[in-house]
């Protein structure tokens, strides 16, 4: 009976090394479908997130289109027509000349602010212009309104990231300051790009009436959560600051080199 106890032993070791072996296996096999899962479902997300950017890209563009028109060229062709009205044909030839002239710079002005608005129109303007470009097209009409001191300042050599996720940031962008337009009550909005060699830096500050950042966690704030959660999505870092009474400040940090 004794000489069966070694093989015993070495039976029930290598039983329990055995057992060990397929838990093991079995862990993994969980954690890998668990990470496989996850990595299935972030990309869907990732996808779902860019259609809806476009989509929302597109109706912000349909939107600013729209009172570009009512503001601006509509005005200006208001004023052609009250010139053109004002001309009699018994005025000296000088006076009528004059009158035309501004008639057809106004008519100018009109046709290349048309001709600005359709580039707005296409589809891929992120992609053919670029985050830098399209940040700067929507500077250039929010200072149409006279509402609110700009500035924009770049460091660093501009280089393009991978279309999907310059589209999600630009979204976030637009997110952003439609969110000072909507609630800040600000006059100035300062805003810095840094294209640094391992990240890229968006840094949003207003000098607005600021928030208590303990509301984004209560379910409050549903633009900043939107931002949060596209930051996640696209690998980026954010950081927000912001107190009642003295303004709020945005930072997100994209990894030049960051994988969905």
């Amino acid at each position: 009976m004794s000489d069966l106890t070694p093989i015993f032993l070495v039976t029930v070791l290598l039983l329990i090394v055995a057992a060990g072996i397929i838990v093991f296996v079995l862990i993994y096999q969980k954690k890998q479908f668990q990470y496989l899962s996850e990595r299935k479902q972030l990309k869907a997300d990732y996808e779902k997130e860019i259609l809806e950017s476009r989509l929302e890209i597109q109706e912000q563009t349909m939107k600013s289109i729209s009172q570009e028109v009512h503001d601006n060229v509509g005005q200006v062709l208001s004023v052609a027509k009250l010139n053109l009205g004002m001309i009699r044909l018994n005025d000296p030839d000088a006076m009528i000349h004059e009158k035309i002239n501004d008639v057809s710079e106004l008519l100018q002005k009109a046709i290349q602010d048309l001709r600005d608005l359709s580039k707005s129109l296409h589809s891929d303007v992120i992609a053919e212009r670029g985050l830098l470009k399209a940040i700067e097209n929507e500077f250039a009409i929010l200072k149409k309104t006279g509402a609110y001191i700009i500035t924009l300042e770049i460091e660093g050599d501009y280089y393009h990231l991978p279309e999907q996720k310059e589209l999600i940031l630009f979204r976030m962008f637009q997110e952003i300051i439609n969110n000072i337009i909507k609630h800040a009550k600000a006059s100035a909005i300062d805003v810095q790009i840094s294209f640094q060699p391992q990240q890229l830096m968006l840094y949003i500050h207003d000098n607005g009436v600021g928030f208590d950042i303990a509301g984004i966690d209560t379910g409050k704030g549903l633009g900043l959560r939107n931002i949060i959660n596209r930051s996640q999505l696209i690998g980026a870092y954010h950081f927000i600051d912001s107190l009642p009474g003295k303004g709020t400040t945005i930072k997100i940090a994209l990894p030049v080199n960051s994988q969905v």
